[in-house]
């Protein structure tokens, strides 16, 4: 039975907003079974490797939450062409391994909308910009924004328009 909830996002960007959804969920705001406790990867690991991983994740996910910041769509990690086992005159894997120049992201995004999951698009922003969204998800799901601005000028999280974009 899929009942894990699958999180994505730029973790060297937008950490602070994963970090939010975690909070939410200690404190009863969410409720949701992390996808990422049923295997770890090591960010050392080949990127095929981690894929494989990720795979097995959202396999056992029905719901896709992405959280987008301002290099989510430009993010590379993750692609083949990275890879010390990649050969750029034959554009083969040394290791024999199928070549993918898909970042992390794109491959989870990719196999979100091929698995048909829930989708939950979060922006680390104070406005919705789809332009910022990795084109697999920017139409697809529910497209909230995390954060607005107080009257004291200040930018607070909007648990509530969080919550209802995830359990909506």
């Amino acid at each position: 039975m899929k009942d894990y909830t699958y999180i994505a996002a730029d973790f060297d960007h937008d950490k602070g907003a994963v970090d939010c959804l975690y909070w939410m969920r200690r404190n009863g705001y969410i409720y949701f079974k992390d996808a990422h406790d049923i295997q770890q990867s090591n960010d050392d690991s080949l990127a095929c490797s981690i894929k494989k991983s990720l795979r097995n994740r959202l396999d056992q996910s029905y719901k896709f939450i992405l959280i987008v910041g301002d290099h989510t769509d430009t993010v590379t990690k993750g692609g083949c062409q990275l890879c010390g086992s990649y050969n750029s005159h034959t554009y083969s894997c040394g290791r024999g391994y199928t070549v993918d120049y898909r970042s992390f992201i794109k491959f989870e995004c990719d196999k979100a909308v091929a698995d048909n999951l829930k989708i939950v698009v979060l922006y680390n922003s104070g406005s919705v910009d789809r332009s910022l969204c990795p084109e697999a998800v920017r139409w697809k799901g529910t497209h909230q924004k995390m954060w607005y601005r107080g009257t004291d000028g200040k930018n607070y999280w909007d648990y509530n328009g969080i919550a209802n974009a995830i359990d909506g």
